[in-house]
């Protein structure tokens, strides 16, 4: 089942990427020759109107090709790059072709991309809020000896009700509000067996780590969830609200996650490749499709992000020049631009040579998934 649920991860966020590009394309009226999910020679396909709709042997990308966006050598005795033209599709003198688009227009491509990777998370999101998101009660489950909690007279069975005049509704709400509190009295209000009990309870301060490994001082105060379990669900409004702030969350978890291990704060050995995301598809597809979904708006922002990188041969490359061609006022030279995606080709692989040997490592020493 691992590949399957992989297959449909892969398959439906690469189909949504390359949909941004393609629809942007038609938007501007850009000649879209091919539309590829997956890359390398082909397995099917069909031409419906001026492009061929393919879907290609190496699952783990895929293109849009535009008439006029490819720079291809002429020949195999070394004469210099240039634009293959053919006599119906000429794509320097065709309006339709993609060089001849304004900078604007070309970028807007070139981003729609990534743009519907982070609008397909936020459209998970919306739908997973709507559906109603399991939550646990702030309903205590055990209380530790020789604790804030403990002292304080807190039971098994008590329900949070509030602290410090806001109300809880579930656990995590509490658990925000406390980790910021070290050393700080909060009034908690309980419910225990239907009598209302106000208690003052002051977190203690204790060293964890974050998810990037960095230790960090938290206040605790002694206590574990029980096993009640409530679905929330919220309306359209507040749906759309919550979507859009998870989707900045972990936007900007993912650009500090890639600033933190270019800085080697987080270990290499944390980048997993596509055996590390199968493995995941696996575990959450198995939690419940709901888990699944989240999992899949994640790795669709991942997507978007890395995307824009400013790479050569990934989109953020591509608006790298066009951002550059837009202040010098003249196109980037073609030797310029090859070389640079060769470069940008080459650091690619090796990424992904770096990931696959940390997911084959991980196989053979039998280290847990993240």
């Amino acid at each position: 089942m691992t590949i399957i649920y992989a297959i449909l991860l892969f398959g439906f966020i690469i189909f949504i990427h390359e949909l941004g590009h393609f629809l942007f394309a038609k938007l501007f009226n850009i000649r879209v020759l091919k539309f590829s999910i997956g890359f390398g020679p082909k397995i099917i396909g069909k031409k419906i109107g001026e492009t061929e709709y393919l879907l290609s042997a190496f699952p783990l990308g895929g293109y849009v090709k535009m008439l006029g966006e490819d720079i291809e050598a002429d020949d195999d005795k070394g004469a210099k790059s240039e634009i293959r033209i053919t006599p119906a599709l000429d794509p320097v003198n065709d309006p339709r072709s993609f060089r001849n688009q304004t900078i604007p227009k070309r970028i807007l491509v070139v981003f729609g991309g990534p743009l519907f990777n982070l609008l397909t998370a936020v459209f998970i999101f919306f739908a997973v809020y709507i559906y109603g998101v399991p939550a646990l009660l702030p309903i205590v489950g055990e209380v530790m000896e020789n604790t804030p909690a403990y002292r304080s007279g807190l039971t098994s069975g008590d329900k949070i009700i509030s602290i410090n005049g806001k109300e809880i509704k579930q656990w995590t709400e509490m658990t925000d509000i406390i980790y910021k509190s070290a050393n700080k009295p909060l009034n908690f209000v309980i419910d225990r067996q239907d009598q209302k009990l106000s208690l003052t309870i002051t977190p203690e301060p204790k060293t964890t780590k974050n998810i990037f490994g960095e230790e960090k001082t938290v206040g605790l105060i002694g206590i574990k969830p029980s096993d009640n379990v409530i679905t929330l669900q919220s309306n359209p409004i507040e749906a759309i609200q919550k979507a859009f702030n998870k989707t900045w969350e972990i936007i900007y978890l993912t650009f500090v996650g890639i600033v933190k291990l270019i800085q080697q704060i987080v270990p290499a050995d944390n980048i997993g490749g596509p055996i590390l995301i199968f493995q995941l598809a696996e575990k959450t597809a198995s939690t419940g499709f709901i888990s699944f979904f989240l999992f899949c708006a994640v790795i669709s922002i991942n997507l978007g992000i890395l995307n824009l990188l400013p790479i050569p041969i990934l989109d953020g490359g591509h608006i790298l020049f066009l951002t550059i061609e837009a202040i010098i006022r003249r196109p980037i030279s073609e030797k310029v631009v090859i070389v640079s995606q060769r470069v940008g080709l080459a650091l690619i692989i090796m990424l992904m040579a770096f990931a696959m040997y940390n997911d084959i490592f991980r196989i053979i020493t039998g280290t847990p998934i993240p």
